[in-house]
């Protein structure tokens, strides 16, 4: 572990750090994450993913993607452990371990994450976002369940894929269940602003897949499959 601090609150209250679930999480095949991904573009061309996992093998923690208008791809983690295990499954040029906090309140989340600080306010759930609550938990929990909706979400959503290859021979499946727009975001990076809330657009290239080119919020349940041995 990195020594940094880490905090990442849920309904505007702290969540408990767990202390050896890194262990045992390497030594299981298949991880599960269950949480919200907010996918935000900016005015200035840096396009944000933010991953709040209330739930994972290495506790509760929240991690923030970036790529910058120059292409330079940034993950911002909280500790070493939680870092190179979203290093070893996605693609970046640089990653910092940084004390990231998360704090949601009447639909307005707070991130502040090294030299980032965001803010962004929800609005109503997308028509998907009703389909999707109707889907079981322990259905969306299913990677076969994933291979299903992959086909319809590259058709509605251009640029999401819910299953695909991740980095060192992972596996990884998205479920989806449920999706809210986001109305309005304020963000800097390093002191400079980096502008209103745009499209994710150009698409992130963290993985095979980016977020939805409009501005979201996805409760997701991600599951992600270790190469045998």
């Amino acid at each position: 572990m990195s020594g940094w601090e880490s905090r990442s609150l849920a309904r505007g209250h702290p969540e408990p750090a767990r202390t050896g679930a890194g262990g045992a999480a390497r030594r299981r095949r298949t991880l599960r994450f269950e949480g919200w991904i907010a996918g935000l573009g900016t005015t200035s061309g840096t396009r944000v993913v933010l991953g709040h996992w209330q739930r994972s093998p290495f506790g509760p923690f929240s991690d923030v993607m970036l790529e910058h208008p120059d292409g330079e791809r940034l993950l911002l983690a909280p500790t070493r452990e939680t870092a190179d295990f979203i290093d070893g499954t996605y693609v970046f040029d640089t990653v910092r371990v940084v004390p990231v906090r998360v704090g949601v309140a009447d639909g307005v989340w707070t991130v502040t994450a090294g030299p980032l600080r965001l803010r962004f306010v929800t609005g109503r759930r997308r028509p998907a976002g009703l389909l999707l609550r109707a889907v079981p938990g322990a259905l969306a929990r299913r990677p076969a369940w994933s291979a299903l909706t992959d086909g319809p979400a590259r058709l509605l959503l251009p640029g999401v894929r819910t299953r695909g290859s991740a980095g060192s021979g992972r596996r990884e499946w998205y479920g989806a269940r449920d999706l809210l727009a986001v109305r309005a975001l304020a963000a800097s990076f390093a002191g400079t602003d980096l502008g209103t809330l745009a499209p994710v657009d150009p698409p992130v290239r963290f993985g095979f897949g980016s977020a939805p080119r409009r501005p979201s919020l996805t409760r997701i349940t991600t599951t992600v499959r270790l190469p045998a041995g």
